[in-house]
This record gives C-alpha cells, sequence and structure tokens, in this order.
C-alpha cells in the first residue's frame, strides 16, 4: 500500500496555494514535480561539488566525474541495459534529433522510405522532415483507429508492398490519446524485414519498467523531467553495435580523443555524442530520481496511477457534450485523459480552472497533425502522477462544471 501522505510531504510543491486553494497540479504528461531529494542531491553538488567533469584532475573534479558517471549506471540498471550504451542529452526532442541526423544521415537516402505513425509528438515527425529535404527518402504514417489504436493490419500491408522501411519510430503512450502501444507485437512484425525501432518513450518512462535487454529495439528516448527530475536532462539509448558505428552529432570539447589542423579522432562509447560540458547537476537530480522511485513497489505506483485514471474516466464521461478522446473505458492507456467539449475552448476552460488552483493543459500538445486528423484544433487534458489523490480529480470535476455555468452564458 502507498503511503499517499508520505509521498505528498516529499513533494513540496504540492503545498503550494493558487488562487487561494491548494494546487491540484493534473499537468503531468507536460512535466512531473519533483521530491525533495532531487532537489537536495543537486544543490549538495554545486554547495560541494562542483567542478567539470572528465577533465581535472583535482579533487571536485573527480568528486564530479565519479557523480556522473554513477548515474550512468544506475540508468543502465533502470533500463536492463549496458553503461555503454546510455548517453545523456537534454530531453527526448534531442535525443530523436541525434538518431535523425547521425544514424539517419548515414544510412537514409533517396529511394528509402521510414515509417511514423499519426499519433507523433512533433518531436518525432519535424527531424525526420528537416532530414528528408537533404536526403530524398519517403515518411509514411501510420494510421490509428476510432479507439485510437495503431492499424496493424495496415502495418502488415506496408511492410509486404516495396522495399521495408528502414527505420519504424513510434511513441509507446500517445500524449493526447493516451494509447499504449503494443511494444513486442509492434517490433515483432517489424524485426524480420531488418528494420530499426526507435520507441519514443517520454510519456511511458513514469509508469512502467523495460529491459532493454529483452525488446527487439534499438533507440529509446526519454526526458528526465517526466520521471520526476529536473528539466534539462534526457536519456537517450542506443544498441551497442549501432551506437558504434554512427558518427558524431556535435562537434567540441569532451567528445574528442585527438584533434589535428587538418582532422580528429573522436571518442567511443556516449562520449562521442556528449560535446562540451553537459547539464551536470541535471543528471545528478535524475539519479536522485531513480532513487527515490527504487523505495516504493512499482506495482503499488502503477496500479494507484491507473485507479486514478479510471475514476476520472468515469466522472469525465458524465459530463455532457465532452467527448473523450482515445481507447474507451475499460480500456487500459497511459495515465492521462484529454478531450474535447463541445461549445468550449480548452483555453476557457483551463483559466477558468486555474482560479480554482487545478493545473491541466489546453492545446495541440505538441500534436497538430493528430488533432486534424480529429477535426480538432485543441483539446484539454489532465495527465496523473502517483502522488495525485481522486479528491483532486473531484474538484477538476467541480471546475469545470462552474466553467460550463461561467462560460455557457457568455457563448449564448
Amino acid at each position: 500500500m502507498l503511503d499517499l501522505k508520505r509521498i505528498r510531504q516529499d513533494f513540496p510543491i504540492l503545498q503550494e496555494k493558487i488562487n487561494g486553494y491548494p494546487l491540484a497540479y493534473l499537468d503531468n504528461a507536460a512535466t512531473t514535480q519533483k521530491p525533495r531529494l532531487v532537489v537536495e542531491k543537486m544543490r549538495h553538488f554545486y554547495y560541494h561539488d562542483n567542478a567539470n567533469i572528465h577533465r581535472g584532475f583535482h579533487t571536485l573534479a573527480e568528486r564530479a566525474t565519479a557523480a556522473y558517471e554513477k548515474v550512468r549506471q544506475e540508468v543502465a540498471r533502470f533500463l536492463g541495459a549496458k553503461t555503454e550504451e546510455i548517453i545523456f542529452v537534454r530531453n527526448t526532442t534531442e535525443a530523436i534529433n541525434l538518431v535523425a541526423f547521425t544514424w539517419g544521415r548515414k544510412f537514409l537516402q533517396s529511394g528509402d522510405r521510414i515509417l511514423l505513425t499519426e499519433m507523433e509528438h512533433h518531436a518525432n515527425i519535424v527531424p525526420w522532415l528537416i532530414l528528408q529535404q537533404e536526403k530524398g527518402f519517403e515518411i509514411e504514417y501510420l494510421p490509428f483507429d476510432e479507439e485510437g489504436e495503431l492499424n496493424r493490419h495496415q502495418l502488415r500491408q506496408i511492410l509486404s508492398q516495396g522495399p521495408p522501411p528502414k527505420l519504424f519510430a513510434f511513441t509507446h503512450a500517445s500524449n493526447v490519446l493516451g494509447t499504449i502501444n503494443p511494444l513486442r507485437q509492434l517490433s515483432a512484425l517489424v524485426q524480420p524485414y531488418g528494420t530499426k525501432i526507435l520507441l519514443d518513450a517520454a510519456q511511458s518512462i513514469a509508469h512502467q519498467r523495460f529491459n532493454l535487454q529483452r525488446q527487439q529495439i534499438d533507440f529509446l528516448a526519454f526526458s528526465g523531467h517526466k520521471i520526476y527530475g529536473p528539466t534539462g536532462v534526457g536519456v537517450l539509448w542506443v544498441r551497442q553495435e549501432i551506437l558504434e558505428q554512427l558518427p558524431p552529432f556535435l562537434g567540441g570539447g569532451g567528445m574528442i580523443e585527438e584533434v589535428g589542423w587538418e582532422n580528429f579522432k573522436p571518442l567511443q562509447g556516449p562520449g562521442k555524442f556528449e560535446a562540451g560540458t553537459p547539464s551536470i547537476a541535471a543528471v545528478i537530480g535524475l539519479g536522485a530520481a531513480l532513487e527515490y522511485l527504487s523505495q516504493w513497489e512499482e506495482e503499488d505506483l502503477f496500479a494507484w496511477e491507473k485507479e486514478l485514471t479510471a475514476y476520472a474516466y468515469q466522472q469525465l464521461q458524465e459530463l455532457p457534450g465532452l467527448k473523450i478522446l482515445g481507447p474507451g473505458a475499460g480500456k487500459e492507456r497511459a495515465p492521462l485523459i484529454a478531450f474535447s467539449w463541445e461549445g468550449f475552448h480548452g483555453h476557457d476552460l483551463t483559466t477558468v480552472l486555474d482560479t480554482l488552483g487545478v493545473a491541466v493543459r489546453a492545446g495541440h500538445h505538441c500534436a497538430m497533425p493528430l488533432h486534424r486528423k480529429l477535426g480538432l484544433t485543441s483539446s484539454t487534458r489532465a495527465s496523473f502522477a502517483f502522488y495525485n489523490q481522486k479528491e483532486e480529480i473531484d474538484r477538476l470535476l467541480e471546475g469545470l462544471k462552474k466553467a460550463r455555468q461561467i462560460l455557457a452564458g457568455r457563448i449564448r
């Protein structure tokens, strides 16, 4: 059983008052709040160990380097991966760009094709569109159906017609639909064709666990701030045999073994992709977030998030005219619910909710093509973490009813 009272005390911001009301933070898909341990570990670094890494031989430099590299080992254990496969980046967006402009630039050419899905975040569309202008390959988009599920029959057709895609890059959990894409089934379909797989785990990393040595994927990306860590740090995992083939992404200090006037020799392993001074304190904060999570039973955390999501779904579907996007009642989904409400703009709803201390998100959630397919310009999204409680969902419903009262008269 989770000690929810103790957990909430570990997150100081949850004691904030917003417009005179206790904060009900339901925007966790955008960024999660940080436990006290994360802030304290980062502060300790700045107070006691602050120095640059991998360059100095004085005590502070050695302590900073050891702390930084220890987190690489912790992330590897967390993912069931090898330490040599973990690259620190700023966020999921940078991780996908790194794959596009190293692997993609080296291995994609005119006549090739890659496969994305219609539910992708802009971060898994725009880098490929940029590279397409340079290389001339084809991009196909696997559609989703009315339940927000990817069309596996059409995936089989795509694989059987023409040259197989060189890459299948898809989100593990949609940040709008809440759909959890079946990783094992999808990878099993494409793996016989030699197609590489990139998994955007930004929305799933905090809500389930991976063992990458047992997964048939090649790249995985996530952001630290989605899993109770700080902003400014993310992780790209690359299977080792692929990582060794990749050219550098950024050039500069820290990623080289030797430099001359006419050429240079890069480091091998993750260091090749970590040019310049990294976000050392943020990496240490990510390690602290993983340390914090380790004290709780994963099954308890995930079960509570599922219970919160089911409770919110049940409450929201009772509001007349409100349409929930994605999988229907009783189907598995990530702990988020996006919806449209006929006659009410999401920005108006969130403004009223904010006056009551309830924080949700409205807009296209960096998924404009997805919204266009649904005939929407935006949606309103509530998203949950294990520190949330049902009383906060009750306040969301009360706030929406109040917003309807306020806005309905204005609309008429």
